[in-house]
């Protein structure tokens, strides 16, 4: 994770994965919203409620302060890309959750 930019109360992050995945068993919770694209590679996000989404290069989400949820993969090749945007009260119009 490399923080590319940011100021009061923002956070903007660059993450690469390669076949990685959240520890089994565990969760991440942020306590800002997270408005996260994936810019290059698949990838798979659970959520504690059971759901489910997956991702493709271009797809993007929020996903809200407090919600419980996990990356269960992400392709090895090509790397996953990522853009994290940390920021309190996001809100996307074309959000698929």
């Amino acid at each position: 994770m490399e923080r590319v930019a940011g100021g009061e109360g923002v956070a903007i992050e660059r993450i690469v994965s390669t076949g990685h995945a959240t520890p089994a068993g565990e969760w991440l919770e942020q306590r800002r919203d997270e408005w996260v694209v994936l810019l290059e590679g698949d990838a798979e996000l659970a959520y504690e409620d059971g759901s489910r989404m997956r991702l493709s290069a271009g797809d993007h989400v929020v996903i809200p302060a407090g919600t419980r949820h996990r990356v269960e993969w992400t392709r090895t090749e090509p790397a996953c890309i990522w853009l994290a945007v940390h920021a309190e009260d996001l809100t996307n119009a074309g959000d698929a959750r």
